[in-house]
C-alpha cells in the first residue's frame, strides 16, 4: 500500500471545525513565522535583509495569495502569484551589488524568493509544503559553514 499524503493529511478535513478567518489568521501567522526562521538565518549572519524584512516579504505574499482566492471569486489566483514572482524579483535585483572582484546579494535574493514562495504556500494553505520548504532553505543556507571550511 502506498502512503499518500494527500489523502492522509487532508487541509479541508483538519480546518473544517473552524472559522474561515481564524483560519486566514492562522495562515499569516505560520507565514509570518516561517518566514522568520529564514530571516533571523540571514541577520545571524549580517546580511542586509534580515528577520524584518523577510518576514514582511512573507506576510505580504501569503495576505496577497489569500486575498486573490477570496476576495475576488472568480478571478485567477495564479495572476497574483505570477505578480508576486515578478515583484519579489525586482525587489532582489536592488540587493544584488556587483564590484571588480565579486558579486554580492546574490543569496539574499534568492532568500527573498524563496521566502515569497513559503508565503504563497502558506496563503493557498499547503502548510507541510511550506514547512518542507522553509527547512530545507535553512539547511541550504548553513551549508556556509562547509563551504568555508572547504576553500
Amino acid at each position: 500500500m502506498v502512503l499518500n499524503i494527500y489523502t492522509t493529511f487532508n487541509k479541508n478535513n483538519i480546518m473544517s471545525f473552524v472559522p474561515v478567518e481564524v483560519e486566514f489568521a492562522a495562515r499569516l501567522v505560520l507565514s509570518s513565522v516561517l518566514a522568520g526562521i529564514v530571516g533571523f538565518e540571514r541577520e545571524v549572519s549580517l546580511k542586509p535583509a534580515g528577520l524584518r524584512t523577510h518576514v514582511l516579504v512573507g506576510l505580504g505574499s501569503s495576505l496577497f495569495t489569500i486575498l486573490s482566492s477570496e476576495a475576488f471569486p472568480g478571478s485567477d489566483p495564479s495572476r497574483i502569484a505570477a505578480s508576486i514572482v515578478v515583484g519579489i524579483g525586482f525587489l532582489g535585483a536592488g540587493t544584488i551589488i556587483k564590484t571588480e572582484k565579486k558579486i554580492i546579494g546574490l543569496t539574499t535574493a534568492a532568500t527573498l524568493w524563496i521566502v515569497a514562495s513559503i508565503g504563497v504556500a502558506t496563503g493557498t494553505g499547503e502548510y507541510l509544503l511550506a514547512i518542507v520548504a522553509t527547512i530545507l532553505a535553512f539547511l541550504v543556507l548553513r551549508l556556509t559553514v562547509l563551504e568555508k571550511t572547504h576553500r
